[in-house]
């Protein structure tokens, strides 16, 4: 009987295994693919390069209007406005959906809830107009604005979710004590809020720093491009596309999401699994 339980236990090992290998392999080939010459990127699927070629990076760093640190400092400032605003904003929402009595409390949450399940291509062609009247096209205002502005309904209802495990008998102890609700909000809810704080932070970064339809909408000048726009710059619709070089850039760029998810993912699993999101 313990060997039939042991067996079973490896044979599960090996499959999973054997599965992340497979979900492993299309960024394993892109590694491989950044040290190879253009000529044999398609022609040699192997993990292992026949010929070796390191001047992709060095190719790819220079090979657009400017180094790619241009880019990267693009979009790290992006990111770093839609993080702030994303924190700030949709904690405060939550806030006032989880703690305070309006009129049309849950009308209003669950019409925010709706907007979750909307996709961005219905709400791209008025928000252009809006910019655009704004005078905000080819700016990073429309990427970052928004955010604080609490749009994004899944991280406030996450919030919300958090926010109700909370006891409120620190909220009537703290009334007590004199404080009104920014008080409570930045002194209370804040500090015990870290792990929710942290998945917003985390899921943020990842989707903004990815995000390549709006800021291909948004931005029209290649000074202002983020690294997502920057990269589609090595793909040439007449053949002459350098797949080294964008595959030299693309592990370039996954970096700073790799060290976020990293130092995070501690933070990303606590916040998820105390908010009751399955």
């Amino acid at each position: 009987m313990l060997w039939r339980t042991s067996l079973r236990s490896i044979l599960r090992h090996l499959l999973l295994i054997a599965f992340g290998l497979v979900m492993l392999y299309p960024l394993l080939w892109m590694v491989s693919s950044s040290m190879k010459p253009n000529d044999i990127i398609f022609r040699d699927p192997s993990l292992l390069p026949a010929e070796w070629d390191l001047s992709n990076y060095t190719v790819g760093w220079n090979a657009l209007a400017h180094p790619f640190t241009h880019y990267l400092a693009n979009s790290a400032v992006v990111v770093a406005g839609a993080v702030l605003g994303n924190l700030i904003s949709c904690s405060m929402a939550a806030y006032a959906f989880a703690r305070l009595n309006f009129t049309g409390r849950r009308l209003w949450f669950a019409i925010m809830l709706m907007s979750i399940m909307l996709p961005i291509h219905v709400v791209i062609v008025p928000q252009y107009v809006l910019f655009s009247e704004l005078d905000w096209i080819n700016t990073f205002l429309p990427l970052i604005v928004p955010k604080f502005l609490a749009t994004d309904a899944f991280f406030i209802f996450l919030m919300v979710q958090f926010f109700r495990g909370i006891p409120k008998e620190l909220d009537e102890a703290a009334r007590l004590d004199g404080c009104g609700h920014i008080r409570i909000y930045a002194r209370i809810m804040m500090p015990l809020s870290l792990p929710a704080l942290a998945t917003t932070a985390i899921f943020t970064f990842i989707w903004t720093w990815n995000d390549f339809f709006s800021s291909l909408i948004f931005l029209t000048s290649p000074d202002m491009y983020t690294v997502p726009v920057a990269l589609r710059t090595f793909v040439d619709s007449t053949g002459s596309s350098n797949w080294g070089a964008l595959f030299a850039m693309s592990i370039v760029s996954l970096i700073p999401v790799f060290v976020v998810f990293l130092f995070g993912q501690k933070y990303l699993v606590k916040g998820i699994a105390t908010t009751g999101i399955k």
